[in-house]
């Protein structure tokens, strides 16, 4: 099984470099599923609509699932109940709309795929993500287990590979825009990356004009932020998963 897994879509530029190459992409690496990132979806670049969830399913998405931005634009909520691919953190609280994990079926087998969030350095601190990952994979029957770990920080992630070695078939993590170099296959058979980038324009700070946040940075008045549009490219990765659900390769991929 091969399994494609897309970096978060950032704006109006993600959007459009998501549709005309992920076709491509997927016949490129021969996907057999593929995962798409999609919270960062809207024109200003927080949260998604049914509309475009539509989008990114029509471009080729099996699944989408979403983060800390996940409620940036409420008419999604609804949507999120009605739609089973399309995912919200499991750890966000019961009662909020959506739910955390999907099942379907490829190459013979039950898949389950997974949001989860981080806890640290982000504003909205959800119940504990490890937790939830035990709850899933003890109360869930598949027979592959895939993660999207929506996180700030890398020691998180990482804990959160380790946490699910052996148990889960990959394990890759999202939020922070900028594909890392670590991508392995750990001890016991699951695949890991830190973090597989985003999609949209990567002449930018994490999706951002530079301009824009440099500006920031340096305490000067700025308009609010808009996605940028320069050297747009769809980043990710993908596992190699045999059949007894483990993983045997995983390397990241970008098309531009």
């Amino acid at each position: 099984m091969v399994v494609l897994v897309i970096g978060d879509v950032v704006g109006d530029p993600g959007m459009d470099v998501l549709c005309r190459r992920l076709r491509q992409l997927k016949k490129q690496v021969g996907a057999d599923l593929t995962v798409v990132n999609g919270e960062n979806a809207t024109p200003v670049g927080k949260g998604i609509t049914p509309q475009l969830a539509e989008e990114i399913f029509n471009a080729g998405a099996d699944v989408i699932t979403l983060g800390n931005h996940t409620y940036g634009n409420r008419q999604i909520c609804d949507y999120l109940e009605e739609q089973e691919y399309i995912l919200r953190p499991l750890n966000y609280p019961i009662q909020q709309p959506g739910h955390g994990y999907t099942l379907l079926e490829c190459c013979g087998k039950t898949v389950c795929v997974c949001n989860l969030q981080g806890r640290v350095g982000l504003d909205y601190i959800p119940s504990d993500p490890f937790a939830a990952a035990d709850w899933l994979v003890e109360e869930i029957r598949a027979d592959v287990y895939l993660v999207d770990f929506h996180a700030e920080a890398t020691s998180e992630k990482q804990a959160m590979g380790y946490h699910l070695n052996g148990r889960a078939a990959a394990v890759w993590g999202t939020h922070t825009h900028v594909p890392t170099a670590d991508e392995r296959v750990l001890s016991k058979g699951t695949g890991y990356i830190t973090d597989i980038g985003m999609t949209g324009g990567v002449d930018s700070v994490i999706g951002v004009r530079w301009e824009q946040s440099l500006h920031m940075f340096r305490g000067e008045l700025t308009e609010r932020f808009k996605p940028s549009d320069r050297d747009c490219r769809v980043q990710g990765a993908v596992f190699e998963i045999n059949e007894q659900g483990k993983c045997v390769a995983v390397r990241r991929v970008e098309i531009a």
